[in-house]
């Protein structure tokens, strides 16, 4: 099932099932958190109640899915070729922070050129979304309704400009405003098979490839990184965790992004982001 988050003309942001062809979405009733822990639980269709409204997809304008309020977790440093190119030794275990809800945009937003970086980096990551109303620790896989497509955009340079001796200012470097793409909907996690996904990530510039790897590839799967992440802040229902990159960024490869130039980050079984990089200031 795929499940998106929209908003149209007229209408307050809503949920909503995608059908089969991509053609239309039909509107889910109410705010995720009434309808996400019994589908997460399994529940299928049964789970939800329809307004009886289904309008064309392309007449909808779609949102990353996640409702404000709802947290940002991002796991780092999570896949071993990417710490090559950064030159740092494989931590002994994850490492998350949290990124700005006013940092995501949607699937196909133009992305906003901070006049404050000069190196704007592009990151594909898989991103797991909570759907349960607590983690079972025993069972993290459980608590996971679906997964999306995201792209941590960066700025680099914003990045390494932390106090010396303090570390990265990942605040800068992660949470500028409408910088990152999340979509272009939830697939439950029935579609996949069982554990952590293991999915081909693809992402191109302008039609060149900059990254390509399987999120099977990660040093820690989604149920280790929920547990580790739940252990020291609790996730609640509608919480998007973003599992971390592969290699072929900019700060490896030295090759950043640029204004207008189309970034696709798409990851198989889900979906496709399409942004185009927007003028800096």
């Amino acid at each position: 099932m795929r499940i998106a988050r929209a908003e149209a003309e007229g209408r307050a942001p809503f949920w909503g099932v995608v059908t089969g062809d991509g053609s239309t979405i039909r509107l889910i009733e109410g705010a995720f958190a009434d309808w996400a822990p019994a589908l997460t639980r399994g529940a299928g269709a049964a789970a939800l109640r329809f307004t009886g409204e289904t309008l064309a997809l392309d007449s909808v304008h779609l949102l990353a899915p996640i409702e404000r309020g709802a947290r940002v977790m991002i796991a780092g440093v999570n896949y071993t070729k990417h710490l090559v190119e950064f030159g740092v030794a494989p931590p002994s275990q994850p490492f998350a922070f949290l990124k700005a809800y006013r940092a995501l945009t949607g699937p196909y937003d133009p992305i906003r050129f901070p006049s404050l970086t000069s190196e704007l980096d592009h990151e594909v990551e898989l991103v797991a979304v909570i759907g349960a109303e607590q983690v079972d620790r025993d069972d993290p896989l459980s608590s996971v309704l679906g997964y999306t497509v995201g792209n941590d955009v960066s700025s680099r340079d914003l990045q390494r400009s932390g106090p010396k001796g303090v570390g990265m200012d990942l605040l800068a470097a992660k949470s500028q405003d409408a910088t990152t793409p999340v979509g272009p909907w939830i697939v439950t996690r029935d579609e996949f098979a069982p554990g952590s996904p293991s999915l081909q990530m693809t992402l191109t510039v302008d039609g060149q490839v900059r990254q390509s790897a399987s999120s099977g590839d990660m040093t820690w799967g989604v149920d280790e990184l929920i547990r580790f992440i739940d252990a020291r802040t609790s996730f609640d229902c509608g919480d998007i965790l973003f599992t971390g990159s592969p290699e072929g960024v900019g700060q490896g490869t030295g090759v950043f992004l640029n204004p207008g130039e189309v970034m696709e980050t798409r990851i198989e079984g889900i979906g496709t982001l399409r942004n185009i990089i927007g003028e800096r200031g």
